[in-house]
This record gives C-alpha cells, sequence and structure tokens, in this order.
C-alpha cells in the first residue's frame, strides 16, 4: 500500500495496532483521539484515507462524515465503531463512508478494505449538510456477528429503492423489525406504514382501500405464507395495477415460499412479484455471540420503561448463551422482562435464570442431525449459503474461512469445556487435540473463563 493514513480513535491500543500495520504495509500514518485534530489535518490537505470511530471525546465520526465530504470531496473514510447496530451501519451508508465495520474488526480485513480505499474514488458525495438520522432505540436489531453486520449493509442498500423486499426467517427472529427499518430509514418514512392481513384484501373494495391508506408509503404483507390462494390471487391482480403513488411493497413469512412453491400451496407469480430482493433473518441460535449485547439492551430498555436496574451474573449469562431460544429474540426480550420484575438481586443468579428457561421448550435436536431433520453437514450448508445471500450480488468480506472456522470453533469449545466440567485436560481428550493447542485456542478465542472453566 502506498498513501498517508490519518486514524481517530480514542482508543490508544487501536491507534497502535493501526499505525503499526499500516506503516508495515508502506503508509505514512498520523494517529489521534481528538475529532478536533483530525479535521485540522484534513483541512490542512493531509491524508488519502480516514480510518475513524464513531464515538470520540470531542465529536462524532460520522456526524463529521458530511464536513469531510464537503472539504475534501473523493477523500475515502472507513468507519469502525463498538456500536453494533442496524442504525449505525445505516448512517455510514447515508454518509456515504467507503466502508464500515464494527468492532472488534479483523486486521487483515481492515487491511484489505483500506488498500482498496487507497487505490480507488468514492463513487458519490454526499449532499453537502446531509446528516444522519438518529438512532432509535425500540429496535433490537443489534449484532457483531457476520451474519447480522451482512443484514445491516443489505438493509442499507435496499431502503430507498422501489423494489419488493421479502424478508424472511423464524417466528421471533425480528421480521417485522426489518421491515419497519427499512421503512423508518428510507425517503418514505413520512409516509404511511400499513400491515396488511388476508381480511384486508377481502371486499371488493378490499385492495383498493388498502393502498389509499398506504398511499406512497409502505405497505407489508404480514406472513404472506399463510394467505390462501384466493387471496394470493387479489394481491397479483393489485400489485399489476398499482397506482402511480403506489407503496412500497415488502412481505415477511416464516415459511420457506420456494418450497411451498413447489408443492402448489403459493403462487410462483406472486413469489416472483415479492422476491426484488430477499433478506433473511439468521435465528437467535445461529448468532449466539450477540446475545450478550441483545441481553444488555433489552435490561436497558426494561430500566428505562420504569424496571429496575439489572445485571446478569457471568455463570447466568452462559446458561442463556447456551439455551436454544426456539422462539429467538422475542422469546430472549420475554424472558428477560420477566427475570427483572422476579430476580431478588441487582444480580440476576444462575438458579433464576435456570429456573426460568426450565418451564420453557428446548428439545435439542438428535446428534448430527438439525431440527428440520437433516445432517449437520447439510445443516452447515444450509447456513452458508444464506450467509452468501444476504449479500446479494457481492462477494462476502474476505477472510471467510478463519471467519467461519472461529464461528464453529467457539462453541464446540465452550460446549465441550462445559461437558468436562472445565477440566482442560478430560476437555482436550474430548476434542482429540493437545493441551497447549486448547490453551491456546481458549486465549485466541477470547473465550470467557467462569468457576466451571478454572485454567489449570
Amino acid at each position: 500500500m502506498d498513501g498517508t493514513v490519518l486514524v481517530a480513535d480514542d482508543d490508544r491500543t487501536i491507534r497502535t495496532v493501526l499505525t503499526q500495520a499500516l506503516t508495515r504495509a508502506g503508509c505514512k500514518v498520523h494517529a489521534t483521539s481528538s475529532m478536533v485534530t483530525l479535521m485540522r489535518w484534513i483541512e490542512e490537505g493531509k491524508g488519502d484515507l480516514v480510518i475513524s470511530d464513531v464515538i470520540m471525546p470531542d465529536g462524532n465520526g460520522l456526524e463529521a462524515l458530511p464536513l469531510i465530504a464537503k472539504e475534501r470531496p473523493g477523500l475515502p473514510v472507513i468507519v469502525i465503531s463498538a456500536q453494533n447496530t442496524i442504525m449505525t451501519a445505516i448512517q455510514a451508508a447515508e454518509a456515504e463512508a467507503f466502508d464500515y465495520l464494527p468492532k472488534p474488526f479483523d486486521l487483515p480485513d481492515l487491511m484489505k478494505r483500506a488498500s482498496r480505499a487507497l487505490t480507488q474514488k468514492r463513487r458519490a458525495t454526499p449532499a453537502p449538510g446531509a446528516q444522519p438520522r438518529e438512532a432509535v432505540d425500540d429496535l433490537p436489531l443489534v449484532g457483531r456477528t457476520p451474519a447480522m453486520q451482512a443484514l445491516y449493509r443489505l438493509v442499507a442498500r435496499v431502503m430507498n429503492t422501489d423494489l419488493a423486499v421479502l424478508v424472511t426467517g423464524e417466528s421471533g427472529t425480528g421480521k417485522s423489525l426489518v421491515a419497519r427499518a427499512i421503512h423508518d430509514f428510507s425517503d418514505r418514512r413520512t409516509m404511511p406504514f400499513v400491515t396488511a392481513q388476508a381480511g384486508d384484501m377481502q371486499g371488493i373494495d378490499g385492495p383498493a382501500a388498502l393502498l389509499a391508506r398506504a398511499r406512497g408509503g409502505t405497505l407489508v404483507f404480514d406472513e404472506i405464507g399463510d394467505f390462501d390462494a384466493e387471496t394470493q390471487g387479489r394481491i397479483v391482480r393489485t400489485l399489476d395495477a398499482l397506482p402511480s403513488n403506489a407503496p412500497r411493497i415488502i412481505a415477511t413469512t416464516q415459511d420457506d415460499l420456494a418450497r411451498k412453491m413447489e408443492a402448489g400451496g403459493f403462487r410462483k407469480d406472486l413469489f416472483y412479484r415479492l422476491s426484488g430482493v430477499t433478506i433473511p433473518v439468521p435465528a437467535l441460535r445461529e448468532r449466539v455471540e450477540d446475545i450478550p449485547l441483545l441481553a444488555e439492551h433489552f435490561l436497558a430498555r426494561a430500566e428505562r420503561d420504569g424496571g429496575s436496574s439489572r445485571r446478569i451474573a457471568p455463570d447466568a449469562m452462559a446458561l442463556i448463551r447456551g439455551y436454544r431460544w426456539p422462539g429467538n429474540v422475542r422469546q430472549l426480550e420475554n424472558t428477560l422482562r420477566r427475570l427483572v420484575v422476579t430476580a431478588l438481586e441487582p444480580e440476576i443468579s444462575k438458579a433464576e435464570v435456570s429456573a426460568a428457561l426450565g418451564a420453557l421448550p428446548n428439545e435439542p435436536p438428535r446428534a448430527g442431525v438439525s431440527e428440520e431433520g437433516e445432517r449437520l453437514s447439510a445443516s452447515i450448508a444450509r447456513h452458508l449459503k444464506r450467509y452468501f445471500d444476504l449479500h446479494a450480488d457481492s462477494l462476502p468480506p474476505p477472510g471467510l474461512y478463519d471467519r467461519i472456522l472461529r464461528e464453529m470453533e467457539m462453541p464446540l469449545i465452550e460446549i465441550a469445556l462445559d461437558a468436562s466440567g472445565g477440566n482442560q485436560a478430560k476437555c482436550a481428550d474430548l476434542l482429540g487435540i493437545n493441551r497447549n493447542t486448547l490453551r491456546k485456542k481458549i486465549t485466541d478465542l477470547d473465550i470467557r473463563v467462569t468457576r466451571r472453566r478454572k485454567l489449570m
């Protein structure tokens, strides 16, 4: 790489790591913990690339993007942020950041993106004075896992298009929240947001009345897979005769519509009209690493709503992470809200979590077989295909092999440690690896050591 990189982050360790890595790659680096200093450098004409955190002691990296674009049109900015929410990704996309990465980021991945930024010009310049939208705390679309970050980017790309969107996922994953986010952060956000059930399409005037209510806004067909054949036909005819002020069409479903269509239970013409862009929402068990973030979000929301301030004991959190959550994010939120009310102390204990989960269904699949009855290898292939689909017409970020291995290796070691009672010698024997190798993996994967997992 060749060029000068301006690094702005209030974390000294991150500044040091980036400075060393970029310098070794052949770049000159100026690093600061001050947004004021960063802006001064930019005004002085320094830098071919900016890598900036969002929350700084004296400013906000996202809010500075329009100012940077006005002062230095074409200067690429890579945003890195510990605020792993859909709003951060959307704000970065709206302000035309060159790229966005959540913390903790993969250093080789960031270096590849920095190299591209130094050799490519930005495709567009934001309108002068454009400001990112304010964050919405009521959307529990948070997560740092690759699947959620890919979902954020896809939402950011499609929210201001007119393409129909099909949001798929199990019950409780947040499909309606994704639909709402697409509307609330789009150019149609001041127009109506209407959710339609099958009954709304009945009667001679049903479709026309529905379009009138959703005029120019967003019309969501909720759980479209449950609509009968007659209603599906009405929707097809309605979509084929949309007026000039037609709403954006979004449909949600927990059914496999492609499979249902092949079985004759869903109209092909409707499927193709609705699936302009398909957004799969991952199940909670597919993004276990996001559970602590979600738990923190829900506890904070409960406190804002007048509940008691609560935190979760480490061994209790391990129990929460190990649960399969068949009801997904909705079930997690409801469980935590009950615990906020019923917990006896500010710290929610393992016993209290165990009691709360004991009444919930959590039947594990047979060994090597997923909940759909397929082999484990087939289940992995299905999830990997979903991950690629989330990136639509682009490829996933580089470094996929190591990232996928890490996603699989971490839960395997955590579960093996639990099963062996924290005895690393037994765990290493169970896994068939050297004990020193196990120690190194625990360190490299940043696996939390609890009282049941003592380093020996």
